[in-house]
Parts: C-alpha cells; sequence; structure tokens
C-alpha cells in the first residue's frame, strides 16, 4: 500500500517509520523546509515517570521500548537514558513522593526515592536546598535540534520512502480506493491512504472536524543556557512538575503549600535536560487562553533560572536563547485525538506535552488500526 503522511514534526515522523516498518510504501511530505514547530522546540525528553496511570503509562512503557528501537537502528541519534530527578525542597512534597512510593504501579516506573546523598551519588552536581528527590531511571532525553533528521536520514536508506519538503498540502480527496493530496503549487499526489499529523495547525486541512474535536492550542516559553561547567548526569524537575504532571495524582498532592506567584500565575514548572553541547534546555509556562500573546515575558526566564541555581547549588550560565511555541492537546484525558476523516484518511494530534515521548507508540497504535 502506497502511504502518503504530512507533517514532518515527530508524530509524523514516527508514523512514517512505523508504515515503512510494516512494509508500505510512504511519500512524506512537510509545508515548511525542515519541522520548525513544538517538535524542535521542547525538551526532548522521554518522560515515563508523570504518565497518567492506566492507558497513557502503558503508552509511556510501550514508547520507552519503541525509543531503545530506534537507537539501535540510528546509533547517532543520541537517545540517551538519562533517567530524571524530581527534587522536594519541604515536607509535603516529601509527602507526596512517600506516597506516589505506595501506588500500584510505582514499580512499573521503576520510582526509587532517595535522600539528598543518595540523589548525589547518581548526580554529584546537584547541591543545592533540597530534602530528596524520586529518581525515575526509565526516564530519557533526545536531541530535538536533529532527532528528525537523523530518523529522516535513516528512513531514506529504504528505497520505499521519498521525504519531500516545501510542499504544503491545501486540499484532500478520494474515494473508496484512493485519496489525492493537492499542494499550494499545484502539485498532485496519489495514494492508497493518508496520514494527516498537522500539530497545532487545527485549521488548514480538515478544519471542521479538527475545530469540533476535543483538542485545544497551548503556548509554552521555554530557554536555554551557555555550557555549563559540569555534567548533569540526569534531568531535573521540581515539586511544581508533581501539580502538573497526573502520575502523582495522589491525596497529599491537595496538601502542597501554595505556589510561588511568578509561577501560579504562568501554570509553571521546572525541568532542565542539559543537551550534548553542555548548554541546559530549561522551562516551562503554559498559556491556554488564545489569542496567545506574541510578546515573550522575561519574569518566568528569571525565576526559573533562579530555581535551577537553587537546586543545582551554583548560578547556572546566563540565559543566551528565548523561545516559545505551541503544541497541540487532547481535553478529555485521551492519549491523543485521532480523527478518522474517511476510511482511508486519518488525522492524529493532540498528545500535548506529552509527543515527544509517546509519539512511536501513538504511531504503532495508528499503523495497527490499518
Amino acid at each position: 500500500m502506497k502511504i502518503i503522511v504530512i507533517g514532518g514534526g515527530v508524530i509524523g515522523t514516527t508514523h512514517a517509520r512505523e508504515a515503512l516498518k510494516a512494509g508500505h510504501q510512504v511519500l512524506h511530505l512537510e509545508r515548511d523546509a525542515v519541522a520548525r514547530s513544538a517538535s524542535v522546540r521542547n525538551f526532548g525528553l522521554v518522560w515515563v515517570s508523570g504518565r497518567r496511570s492506566g492507558p497513557e503509562l502503558e503508552a509511556g512503557l510501550r514508547a520507552r521500548v519503541l525509543w531503545e528501537e530506534i537507537q539501535r537502528e540510528i546509533p547517532a541519534m543520541d537517545f540517551r537514558p538519562n533517567g530524571s530527578m524530581t527534587l522536594a525542597v519541604n515536607d509535603a512534597e516529601l509527602a507526596v513522593m512517600q506516597e506516589c512510593m505506595e501506588k500500584d504501579d510505582a514499580h512499573q516506573r521503576q520510582w526509587q526515592l532517595l535522600d539528598k546523598k543518595e540523589v548525589q551519588r547518581i548526580n554529584p552536581a546537584l547541591k543545592g536546598n533540597y530534602l530528596a528527590g524520586l529518581w525515575c531511571p526509565l526516564d530519557a532525553s533526545v536531541e530535538p535540534s536533529k532527532i528528525l533528521l537523523d530518523i529522516r536520514d535513516h528512513l531514506a536508506k529504504n528505497i520505499n520512502y521519498t521525504w519531500r519538503n516545501n510542499v504544503d498540502i491545501v486540499e484532500v480527496s478520494g474515494n473508496q480506493s484512493s485519496v489525492t493530496a493537492v499542494s499550494r503549487s499545484g502539485e498532485s499526489f496519489e495514494a492508497d491512504y493518508l496520514i494527516h499529523c498537522p500539530g497545532a495547525d487545527h485549521s488548514s486541512l480538515f478544519g471542521t472536524y479538527l475545530q469540533a474535536a476535543p483538542i485545544r492550542r497551548v503556548r509554552l516559553q521555554m530557554m536555554s543556557t551557555a555550557v555549563f561547567d559540569q555534567e548533569l548526569t540526569t534531568s531535573l524537575a521540581d515539586g511544581d512538575s508533581m501539580r502538573y504532571y497526573p502520575g502523582y495524582d495522589v491525596p497529599n498532592l491537595s496538601q502542597l503549600p501554595p505556589q510561588h506567584p511568578i509561577a501560579e500565575k504562568n501554570h509553571m514548572q521546572l525541568l532542565l535536560v542539559q543537551r550534548k553541547d553542555g548548554t541546559l534546555t530549561i522551562g516551562d509556562t503554559h498559556e491556554y487562553n488564545e489569542p496567545f500573546e506574541f510578546k515573550l515575558h522575561e519574569e518566568p526566564y528569571q525565576y526559573l533560572h533562579n530555581l535551577a541555581s537553587e537546586l543545582i547549588g551554583k548560578k547556572i550560565p546566563p540565559i543566551v536563547h528565548r523561545w516559545d511555541g505551541i503544541y497541540s492537546q487532547q481535553t478529555e484525558g485521551e492519549i491523543c485525538d485521532r480523527q478518522q476523516i474517511a476510511s482511508n484518511i486519518i488525522s492524529i494530534t493532540g498528545p500535548g506535552g506529552r509527543g515527544n515521548t509517546l509519539a512511536p507508540a501513538i504511531a504503532e497504535e495508528t499503523l495497527k488500526g490499518l
């Protein structure tokens, strides 16, 4: 079967890979020169630890296996099973972690609750102000600036894969036996099946379906620093991340003290990962109500920079880059939004901030449906 995949982000790229694995011929289309949206504007985290109990955690665990599979196929991809450390700075956050250790699926997440000395054994650079850490060795990271290129370069070795960029599809039509996609320039592409992976674009194609779907767009702000002169052997999260990720939804969560006003105002948590070049990627904020502001607000950046410095125990390097991004988020608890537009056309979006983590499992599930 010949399949068109529209979208060069991580969801589209993993769908292209999965379709090739299944023996299909794949035409992979991207409207820009390279993907420029949420797939390259994130942490590059494969974040199993905070997944919601049930199908979401199962998808996270499956995706973690698939990321290792992709790494074996593409050693240059720089998949790092570095784990994550979530730090508690007060007794209330520690109580949440202790209760999390009693969850039925704590063993699946491979959580370990560590005192400060044990945290520093795993990540010696963490010498700041905190009481304990929740260690998840399953969490991992990739390099978001190059992962898509690495995967596509590997797929291009397969004669059944064709990559076309700068192709903006503006019309899709079809019948029971074929589907046709037409670009803005008038070029036409035909296939047996079409997989549409639009990211946060809910209007350009199939807008009637997507605008009625239980999805919303979320804007975030992130930053990166100059090179840090120490190695952070794990990714890092603060206690506010337990408010955000549903994996930590335990009764003691309601006993957490109020968030810092800046964090509360901007719906913030601290996530931090050190890139392969030594720089630190740090975030993030969440803005839910459109129209989104176009300005970047400095106050959250300085708050996160100071917080990261306090947890690490020394002032981290200055901020070098600031950016924002918009992702698509399913709002009714599903892993993503799948719209079966026609018998041979499907649209997949809405994984929210879980896209990089869950993409391989989402793609695998889609291809099973074929």
